[in-house]
């Protein structure tokens, strides 16, 4: 099992650009796909972006294709999330999960760990 826990959400202005980071509790974190998600209020986990866990492969949703861009460290057990291009639409809690599978998966019900989630404001 493998804890993760995310940071750099905030406020930021239209077109700005933010960091996510999501570091997990031990070297497990080598042996998972990963995957970042949004929350918007009422409304079920929707798949942003995804990686390998030899962070060889990327998938992004169409909608912040060209806009974010995933990493992973394994080093320092931790995966990035650099958005920038930044839109009003992307307000959001987003959440970093983790998925021991053969390849990353767009699915939230397919990742079996997850984060506390952290806010990302953008305004105007």
């Amino acid at each position: 099992q493998v804890h993760l826990v995310e940071s750099g959400g905030g406020l930021v202005q239209a077109g700005g650009s933010l960091r996510l980071s999501c570091v997990a509790s031990d070297h497990t974190f080598n042996n998972y796909n990963m995957g970042w998600f949004r929350r918007f209020p009422g409304k079920e986990r929707e798949f942003v972006a995804a990686i390998g866990w030899t962070g060889g492969r990327t998938y992004y949703a169409d909608s912040v294709k060209g806009r974010f861009t995933i990493s992973r460290d394994k080093y320092r057990n931790t995966v990035w999330l650099q958005m920038t291009s930044l839109k009003l639409e992307d307000t959001a809690v987003y959440y970093c999960a983790a998925d021991v599978a053969v390849s990353a998966g767009t699915r939230w019900t397919e990742y079996d760990y997850w984060g506390q989630g952290t806010q990302v404001t953008v305004s105007s």
